[in-house]
């Protein structure tokens, strides 16, 4: 039994960045237990390797979502990333940082330091950003940001077209209002990939006092009383505790961290004794909270403009889209899976940009099959801020068990009218004169559908999918919360020595894309442990 001063259980987006920080420390210990493996292969670094990496049981744990009635009966794939860097090694890579009043929200719930003045700061330390040091950004950090490599001419036309709607122009998405259209920006350096294991993790490793084990599966928290004081996991078959003299710190996202507390008998103590698992606290918060973003994928066929599908089953596309990222670190292999991101109100009665499209030259029926074989591009519409709140359960106590993972989209009356209101915004985008040279036809949800508020609630429960952002699984809140899991210093409330440092802290889910607010959680989290610590 080896003895540590924290032990950091993921190497994810949040783990890769405490193990950084807490470790600088030449004489603080630290070890971080990783359940996947190393980012030994190719396409967790050319950026379109998201196409091959989700569904990859190689790259991606392979989860499935309960049958949700809100989506007809359909289950979905939830991909999260099975290797160092956890899913920023798989994921969009779209550097987004939600809305001021996201932030400003949590502060007025009474989560001091988290207000957009608070969290703006660590944001802009973090900042590797190709602006270089500005009002907003930073030049000197490791989170490298840079332009895409790569332009479409039926992306431009749906830019204007939506300027022609009313929809402002913006250069930059990270300035506390993200309302305008305007292309993504990136973590990418020079056409390749940048996970928080390539930024923050790697470059550390030499550390004598970092310790890095890869396929661990953890299964549980030890305590002594109400105090953790160390791990239990399984490694090469072999069961293995380790010590912690400071703190157990769960970085195992918005499913493993609620999943391993309730291995651990931390969480609804009814969920707990189902499974024989003897309660340490009952929190019945542990699980609960859980929102994502769903997105309406609509798809609209296009003439006589270029767009992946095409280039993709062709061998001749194909060889020269490899010469160009070989030759240049260019080209549509340097593509997120979007390029043009859109955010605007769904109706009038929001004062802030409420939807997020992401834009796309190519379409699918889902990640993990081929590029549909006719032109056509993807308009996808996801609602930021849901109301529908799901759960993550046990289905077992075997810690090898894939949880119970139950998003509960469309639950709420609120989430089917903004989403039958985005679908008419879909139309209404794709109707502007800029686009009418490429005669898009609607494919999903199909002309058939109509406009009434049933058949587009309808609609979006048939082609609604994930955009793949848990979070909110272990919710930060006051202790006079009795769904609050950790405090505003992220230690678990009711135990001491455990905190939970990832997206499932998040009391309600950003205005975007989640992934940078999780680094900017840790970093920010990392100060807290160190300062606690003195």
């Amino acid at each position: 039994m080896e003895e540590f001063d924290y032990i950091v259980v993921g190497a994810g987006s949040a783990g890769c960045v405490l193990a950084n920080r807490l470790s600088a420390d030449p004489n603080t210990r630290v070890l971080v237990l990783e359940a996947g493996g190393r980012d030994n292969w190719i396409w967790f670094h050319i950026p379109v390797g998201y196409l091959f990496a989700m569904g990859n049981p190689r790259a991606d744990w392979m989860f499935q979502t309960e049958k949700e009635p809100g989506l007809n009966g359909r289950a979905l794939n939830y991909p999260r990333g099975k290797v160092i860097g956890g899913c920023s090694a798989i994921n969009g890579m779209i550097s987004m940082r939600g809305q001021a009043a996201d932030y400003d929200h949590w502060r007025q719930l009474g989560l001091t330091g988290w207000g957009w003045d608070d969290v703006l700061p660590v944001f802009k330390k973090l900042d590797g950003h190709f602006l270089g040091d500005s009002e907003f950004h930073g030049g000197s950090g490791e989170w490298r940001v840079e332009e895409m490599r790569v332009t479409w001419d039926v992306l431009d036309a749906v830019a204007k077209a939506a300027t022609e709607m009313g929809v402002p122009a913006t250069q930059n998405f990270n300035t506390g209002d993200n309302a305008g259209v305007g292309y993504f920006h990136v973590n990418q350096k020079r056409g390749l990939r940048v996970s928080t294991a390539k930024a923050f993790l790697k470059p550390v490793l030499g550390r004598p006092n970092l310790k890095l084990e890869t396929g661990v599966l953890v299964e549980k928290v030890l305590f002594e009383g109400r105090r953790a004081t160390g791990v239990r996991f399984r490694q090469n078959g072999q069961i293995v505790e380790a010590r912690a003299k400071g703190e157990v710190i769960l970085s195992a996202g918005a499913i493993g961290s609620p999943q391993i507390l309730q291995l651990s008998g931390v969480g609804a103590g009814d969920w707990l004794s189902g499974h024989g698992i003897a309660t340490v606290l009952d929190k019945p918060g542990v699980g609960r909270n859980l929102q994502d973003h769903l997105q309406q994928r609509a798809i609209f066929k296009v003439h006589d403009v270029k767009t992946l599908n095409a280039t993709y089953h062709s061998l001749i596309g194909r060889a020269l889209m490899g010469m160009e990222y070989a030759l240049f670190q260019k080209g549509p292999l340097t593509m997120a899976p979007s390029q043009l991101g859109i955010f605007t109100t769904s109706s009038p009665d929001h004062e802030r940009a409420n939807i997020e499209f992401h834009v796309q030259p190519l379409s699918l029926d889902k990640f993990g099959e081929p590029l549909h074989r006719f032109p056509a591009i993807t308009v996808s519409a996801c609602n930021l801020r849901p109301t529908s709140r799901g759960t993550v359960q046990l289905r077992s106590a075997d810690p090898a068990a894939k949880p119970r993972i139950a998003p509960n989209y469309l639950a709420t009356p609120e989430d089917r009218r903004v989403a039958a209101d985005a679908i008419r915004v879909t139309r209404r985008l794709m109707r502007q004169p800029a686009l009418e040279p490429f005669r898009p036809e609607e494919y999903l949800p199909g002309p058939s559908v109509g406009d009434d508020d049933a058949s587009l609630a309808k609609a979006a429960g048939d082609i609604g999918t994930t955009i793949f952002h848990p979070v909110g699984t272990a919710k930060m809140g006051l202790p006079s919360d009795p769904m609050a899991v950790v405090d505003e210093r992220l230690r678990v409330i009711g135990l001491d020595g455990l905190r939970v440092v990832d997206a499932s802290i998040m009391p309600t889910i950003t205005s975007g894309n989640t992934n940078t607010p999780t680094i900017m959680i840790a970093d920010k989290a990392a100060r807290m442990v160190l300062e606690d610590g003195r």
